[in-house]
């Protein structure tokens, strides 16, 4: 026998139906096989400096993205994107103050591309990044080939990570020296493996590998007179069959190359550096927010009915804080979508500066970068043709 629908059946459908709509989506499929979260992870600190063999120098490479279209849509394709790239060029920046706060390597340096000088090489690519949580792939190859890491790191933020003193009002601007990273415990995690995995290796092995890398250097510059100073194993290996003498003059010229190109790319690591420290205030507030935001939405897919109740006089006072909280969310969105884009407002002028040219140069970083190393080139064959 069919039924009358009662308002009573209509608004219990309804209540339903819209919280159907607000439960949570299921995990991307690309999420579900995602490492455990690294945890609270303490630096490993070198209270005396390590030996010299020890001491390798570091190329932090800016980093990769990868775009999915879920998230893109939540926060449009433009904003987020354009958030994405940015930080590309800040986050290699934390990895590099975490490696050298920690007391373990030489120097360390954030740059465009990969670098013949150096010992080992960081790459990597963050796979998802927001106030909440940041899973990254690192892989660091030193110059011999060997590979040290090659691992995904997932970081979860919780209220704790984020100070007070991001909440930047006109009475209280933002201090760099009281900030702290709400990520800072992936980048313990990365810099520990690393030295986990330099402790693994003989001092014999460190001592070639450093070799190794003074020989990619001098091949760089004049493969025709170096070439055969390697040699690469079965294992794609790359070792040294022969060094030439201290007194070559060939190799005193390289040494001589490689001061300069120091100097060209610890220009290149500064302006990297004034980037981080222009971007770090309106990085950290668009980081809160998006925080928050996303919390917002959690308590909003988890709030429940009860319906046993629905027929007292408090079952429309919480479908009506159910209505609020709904439209108070979508305010919250907006003010979201505009605390984002004004961060990349706030970027746009330093990544202008950054591309600016250096000693000469024009074009992108990346591309002052490739110009440099081909000047390089051209400068050692100039000057090898000049008799002493």
């Amino acid at each position: 026998m069919a039924r009358d629908f009662t308002i009573r059946d209509i608004l219990t459908f309804s209540i339903l139906l819209f919280q159907g709509c607000l439960q949570t989506a299921a995990p991307p499929a690309d999420e579900v096989f995602e490492p455990a979260p690294v945890g609270s992870v303490a630096l490993k600190y070198a209270e005396k400096t390590p030996n010299e063999y020890q001491l390798l120098d570091i190329a932090v490479n800016v980093f990769d993205v990868e775009l999915h279209a879920n998230e893109s849509e939540q926060f449009g394709d433009w904003i987020f994107s354009e958030i994405r790239k940015n930080e590309t060029h800040y986050l290699p920046y934390v990895l590099k103050e975490t490696l050298l706060r920690s007391n373990q390597w030489g120097a360390v340096r954030v740059l465009p591309d990969n670098d013949p000088s150096v010992d080992l090489q960081v790459k990597a690519k963050v796979k998802a990044s927001n106030g909440k949580r940041i899973l990254v792939h690192i892989e660091v190859v030193d110059s011999t080939g060997r590979v040290w890491l090659d691992q995904e790191y997932l970081d979860l933020a919780s209220e704790d990570d984020f100070s007070d003193r991001v909440r930047i009002t006109p009475g209280q601007p933002f201090v760099p020296e009281e900030f702290v990273e709400p990520f800072q415990d992936i980048y313990n995690a990365i810099s520990n493996s690393l030295v986990k995995f330099r402790s693994a290796l003989t001092e014999q092995e460190l001592v070639d590998l450093k070799r190794v890398s003074e020989m990619i250097y001098a091949r760089d510059l004049a493969p025709e007179s170096f070439d055969d100073n390697l040699f690469q194993d079965s294992s794609n290996l790359l070792t040294v069959v022969s060094l030439p003498a201290e007194d070559d003059p060939m190799l005193k010229r390289i040494e001589e190359m490689q001061i300069r190109h120091h100097l060209f790319i610890d220009t290149v690591d500064e302006y990297y550096r004034s980037l981080y420290e222009q971007m770090q205030p309106s990085y950290a507030v668009w980081r809160k927010y998006s925080f928050d935001q996303i919390n917002e939405d959690t308590k909003a897919a988890k709030q429940q009915y009860d319906f046993q109740n629905y027929g007292q006089s408090g079952s429309y006072r919480t479908l009506t804080q159910r209505y609020d909280r709904y439209r108070w969310s979508k305010i919250f969105e907006l003010e979201y979508r505009e605390i984002s884009a004004g961060f990349n407002n706030e970027v746009g002028p330093a990544i202008l500066e950054l591309n600016k040219s250096v000693h000469g140069l024009s074009g992108t970083m990346e591309e002052q970068y490739i110009q440099w190393k081909r000047i390089l080139r051209q400068l050692f064959s100039l000057e090898a043709e000049i008799p002493n």
